[in-house]
């Protein structure tokens, strides 16, 4: 059937809900190119201030879906998958889908690069010498199949819709919309097989979302689509007011993702790593309970099966697997400096935000997708909220190859950190689990 695309916009605009048909006629025309980019920005717009209800969201993600082909692993397989909604210091994904892996679950785990102040899985992964994350879906799922989890960017023949749409948002000031960004996250993780997602919705200074109250809506959002799809969707709640681990900056995170495989565990990316997989298991039934998944996890962790399977995927994905032991083979910044507090007290605050915008004047993150990253850059920082502080203590070093910028670096998070004569009570890193 044919629409008038300026009557649909105007449909929206005036908060009435689109059918799927005119939803799919939309974004088929706009991909087709007889929609012109002013028009499709006019819609996303629309969808921007009027919201959208749950049908109109799941008619955008099916839209997505179909745009490209999707990957079948069949019923028999518990195929399950991560996402996280972006953070500082966020390396989940590389101890997460190792120890998920050994347990049995298969891992078709599609990521995305950094921009701004949040770091990307695959510019970690990329740190690794030779690590190739670009493949088909075909040798995507052959991934999968062997290994029990792939560590891969976006193949262009999955979801391209979200590809071209989200290029749009990012200059149209609607990358916000919960409705849009709904369709992004369960598009591609629908297209890639997974049956079971836990989403890691992050909230505080390092977060998109800014509070539990908006970050609910998203995961109401995500529930109901993944439910529309047959697909078993749980969010965690995770503050992000801290950079998470002690390393930011993507050869000393995945050095740190290593070192937890090792058995060297942070409190803070242990417990968060931990309710991701328990959600996981439970939702696969790979698991009856808490304490039965934690003992699973930690079990593969102890044996180093887990450990075992990362030096696995990164030798299929033409990685050099020595660096599981010589951390040598990673880029090693010349200059680490030294980050000293300015005064004696308590961490009131930590402005995550700005250590990961501070960090890409030494090309540790990218503010534009073309801008090239310098992997052996990034910082490691000790304390967390509420720990005690000395005034000219190091609280951090700076790794970078510029020593004039990484002093410039040391003092912009010197001053992320908040310190007051008082101590804060310490936040829950876990807020909430919805199902």
């Amino acid at each position: 059937m044919q629409y008038n695309p300026v009557e649909l916009i105007l449909k929206k605009r005036n908060g009435f809900e689109l059918t799927e048909p005119e939803i799919s006629y939309f974004i088929t025309n706009y991909l087709a190119g007889s929609i012109p980019e002013y028009q499709m920005s006019a819609l996303l717009m629309c969808f921007f201030f009027q919201g959208a209800m749950p049908p109109e969201i799941s008619a955008l993600t099916k839209c997505y879906i179909e745009s490209g082909k999707q990957i079948d692993f069949g019923s028999e397989l518990k195929v399950a998958d991560k996402h996280s909604t972006g953070g500082v210091g966020d390396k989940i994904s590389l101890m997460l889908a190792p120890i998920a892996a050994a347990l049995g679950m298969h891992v078709p785990m599609i990521s995305g690069r950094g921009l701004g102040h949040t770091g990307g899985t695959l510019d970690k992964l990329e740190a690794i010498p030779g690590f190739n994350t670009q493949y088909s879906i075909e040798d995507i799922k052959k991934l999968v199949l062997k290994h029990g989890y792939a560590l891969v960017g976006q193949s262009e023949e999955l979801v391209p819709a979200d590809k071209h749409i989200y290029a749009l948002r990012d200059v149209t000031g609607t990358v916000e919309s919960p409705a849009l960004i709904t369709a992004s996250i369960m598009s591609k993780k629908i297209a890639e097989g997974a049956r079971y997602l836990v989403i890691d919705l992050k909230i505080g200074s390092g977060a998109f979302m800014p509070n539990l109250r908006r970050a609910k809506e998203l995961a109401g959002h995500l529930i109901h689509t993944g439910k529309s799809f047959g697909q078993k969707v749980s969010v965690v709640f995770s503050n992000m007011n801290s950079p998470l681990g002690q390393a930011v900056g993507n050869a000393l995170e995945t050095i740190e993702a290593i070192e937890y495989l090792k058995g060297n565990y942070l409190p803070d990316t242990y417990e968060i790593t931990t309710a991701l997989i328990t959600q996981m298991l439970k939702m696969s039934g790979l698991a009856g309970s808490r304490p039965e998944a934690e003992k699973m996890i930690n079990s593969v962790v102890e044996d180093g099966s887990a450990l075992a399977k990362f030096a696995e995927i990164i030798a299929a994905q033409k990685g050099d697997a020595k660096v599981i032991e010589d951390y040598s083979l990673f880029d090693t910044a010349k200059y680490q400096i030294p980050i000293l507090a300015k005064t004696s007290g308590y961490v009131h605050a930590i402005d995550a935000r700005a250590i990961g915008y501070a960090l890409v004047q030494i090309k540790a993150g990218r503010m534009q997708t073309g801008d090239k990253l310098d992997f052996s850059s990034g910082a490691l920082l000790n304390p967390k909220i509420s720990d005690k502080v000395e005034a000219g203590e190091q609280i951090g070093t700076v790794h970078a190859n510029s020593e004039d910028k990484g002093r410039v670096v040391a003092e912009l998070i010197r001053d992320a950190y908040k310190i007051a004569p008082v101590q804060k009570e310490k936040e829950p890193l876990i807020y909430e689990i919805m199902e």
